[in-house]
């Protein structure tokens, strides 16, 4: 039977096993490539079936992709994707259909479009709305050493709402350049769109004058010759009642607006792409696809099968996941929930990310106090600055690596006015298998410099729901609390009364000699293993804090620390240079302080994919590692005291 199954296995990719680089598909007929589409499909299912990606987004984008290696060439022409949730299709065919099964992995590919990884991968990209902005300067660099290359930048549209994308097609249209978009318009990001640009490219869609055109002359052109010869005709004119009904915004930016046409019919896409690759001059190409085009279990719920996790491929069965530990997203949403319930002034802002912090149960339950403000980090912050200075508690979550975008308007907007901004920094940390583009690791260090800020890294569930209570009763702000993917330790925060955490004050966790541990979020917590686990075998102990604050900083506690040990270690799952390790030696070395200091933490260097565990153990912030520092600076101790000793005798 296994043999059986994976015979099968072997004549479902044929065609997929002799594409070795989009050069292998230039001379495949339409049927084949229809073929080949279904392939990569059944190939993407099957590996992310047990090795969890983006599969939504790339099961929609499959016909776009092999339309635009079809049509463009690949490397030279450059195809810049926006974010890369949607480009696994272009990873399969250029050259990683292997390596795809290792997606995400340690030592493997990455998730998202990485130059140093390929050729074809033109411009790396984690982050959403950067594609416009870097086509054209691939437009313009093309042009200005007479190359003569295409540039294609394929964004959706969910990424359209994004200001630095505007800014691009602004630039672009003005500036007159060889460029086409194609707007991937596929009506969701991850959780629903929202906002006035999706209603617009809504409303282009569900124009009656295009359907109709749509339904009595496209889809009743049959087979052959006779549809190749009318496409061009129809493809004009859609576009001109299109137009009409709302495509003028594009024109109005500079860009010829083709479309909308359907995105997964892939001889639709190639006689697009045909007719537009040799036009001059800003293009905008709309294509509507469909998120989880070709997966039942994907097309039914698209937000949850944005990134699906462990599935049968068979049954779309998913997973479950871990009982009787909550995730840290989960605590932060149903503890706001019950804030905005003790207090009418609590609201929730997000930039687009309702169910991944949690936000959801609010927009659920109290609709009228939830804002999602699409993929606009910069405007979500501000947004949040104006509803303080209106009265409101704004509680504003956001990627801990996404609100690096949004640092002058927490420095300007919120801080220099001293608004009560909570802002929620969720993934702090090591994110895991989205890689470096998505780590949190830089967080603590940034927003340290901030006058007035206060930054809270709870170790734990608990520490979060009062932290966040803590907030809400604050008058000035920002007021930033940061915490980390995944699962907290298991604490019974559901029963916990809320409590107020005097920002400042850290705590003394187990009493120790000679060398103190200064910990900061859920690193604490393997500080305490660690410490524990030498306490059985060697019979000693180091002294384990945790700080709770990075600023303000527990001073006092730290001149406490350094008055009563010989060592000090930090722990913490951020950047060492300016975070928590850069506070103790700054404030320490302005002390005149001379207890040494010994960093655990990110080092300077950006740290690829892997699981969370794999990555904690890379950067040595594994109960193991951490209990290997202690010991190395016990020894260090040891042979101290013994040289005092020999000079004594």
């Amino acid at each position: 039977m296994r043999i059986f199954v994976r015979l099968i296995k072997a004549m479902a990719y044929n065609l997929l096993d002799s594409i070795g680089s989009p050069a292998d598909m230039k001379d495949f007929s339409l049927e084949s490539l229809k073929e080949l589409c279904a392939e990569i499909r059944s190939y993407m299912i099957e590996c992310c079936a047990v090795n969890p990606g983006h599969l939504g987004s790339s099961l929609g984008a499959v016909e776009l992709i092999v339309g635009l290696h079809y049509v463009y060439n690949t490397p030279t022409d450059k195809i810049v994707f926006d974010v890369g949730h949607q480009a696994y299709a272009h990873k399969i065919i250029t050259g990683r259909r292997e390596a795809f099964r290792k997606n995400r992995m340690k030592n493997g590919i990455s998730g998202f479009p990485k130059r140093s990884e390929s050729e074809y991968d033109a411009f790396g990209a984690g982050h959403s709305s950067t594609s416009i902005s870097a086509a054209l300067g691939f437009a313009e660099a093309s042009k200005q050493l007479g190359l003569g290359h295409r540039t294609v930048a394929v964004i959706g549209d969910g990424s359209l709402t994004g200001g630095l994308a505007l800014e691009g097609m602004n630039n672009a249209g003005a500036a007159k350049s060889d460029l086409l978009v194609i707007l991937n318009d596929n009506n969701i990001s991850i959780d629903r769109n929202i906002g006035a640009l999706h209603e617009y490219l809504l409303r282009i869609t569900t124009d009656p004058r295009y359907n109709r055109a749509k339904k009595k002359v496209w889809d009743r052109l049959g087979e052959g010759k006779v549809r190749s010869s009318l496409q061009r005709f129809v493809i004009n004119a859609k576009s001109s009642l299109v137009r009409r009904s709302g495509g003028d915004l594009f024109e109005a930016m500079g860009f010829r607006y083709f479309g909308p046409v359907d995105g997964n019919d892939i001889e639709q896409v190639i006689a697009t792409l045909t007719k537009l690759r040799n036009l001059d001059g800003p293009i905008l190409l709309h294509a509507v696809t469909k998120k989880g085009k070709g997966y039942a279990p994907a097309e039914a719920d698209q937000t949850v099968w944005h990134a699906p996790g462990i599935f049968d491929p068979e049954t779309g069965e998913r997973q479950g996941s871990r009982k009787g530990t909550s995730r840290y997203q989960d605590v932060f949403g149903q503890v706001l929930l019950e804030l905005a319930s003790m207090d009418r002034r609590v609201v929730g802002v997000t930039p687009a990310m309702a169910s991944g912090c949690g936000m959801n149960l609010l927009a659920k339950e109290m609709p009228d106090r939830f804002y999602d403000v699409g993929i606009e980090e910069e405007h979500a912050v501000t947004f949040s600055a104006g509803l303080a200075a209106g009265g409101m508690k704004p509680f504003c979550n956001i990627y801990s690596s996404f609100s690096q975008r949004a640092y002058d308007q927490i420095m300007h907007d919120v801080a220099l006015q001293g608004l009560p901004v909570v802002i929620c920094l969720d993934r702090g940390g090591l994110v895991g298998e989205d890689g470096p583009t998505h780590h949190g690791c830089y967080d603590m260090a940034i927003y340290r410099s901030i006058p007035g800020a206060v930054i809270a890294v709870p170790g734990n569930e608990i520490e979060l729901k009062d932290m966040m209570y803590s907030a809400m009763k604050a008058e000035t702000g920002p007021y930033i609390i940061r915490y980390p993917r995944g699962y907290g330790e298991g604490s019974d925060w559901k029963t916990h009364p809320y409590g107020l955490l005097e920002p400042g004050r850290g705590e003394i966790l187990s009493v120790g000699e000679k060398i103190a541990v200064i910990a900061a979020g859920p690193c604490v917590n393997r500080a305490e293993e660690a410490a524990e686990s030498i306490y059985r075998r060697e019979g000693w102990r180091p002294s384990v804090y945790n700080i709770r604050y990075i600023k303000p900083f527990d001073e006092k506690l730290l001149h406490e620390i350094a008055a009563r040990h010989e060592r000090i270690v930090t722990v913490e799952d951020g950047t060492v240079l300016g975070g928590l390790y850069g506070t103790v030696t700054e404030l320490l070395a302005g002390w005149g302080c001379l207890v040494p200091v010994r960093a655990v933490g990110i080092p300077d260097k950006y740290i690829s994919q892997g699981t969370q565990e794999e990555l904690r153990h890379e950067c040595g912030l594994s109960e193991c590692s951490i209990e290997a520092v202690l010991m190395e600076e016990n020894e260090k101790i040891q042979k101290k005291d013994q040289k005092v000793l020999e000079i004594k005798n």
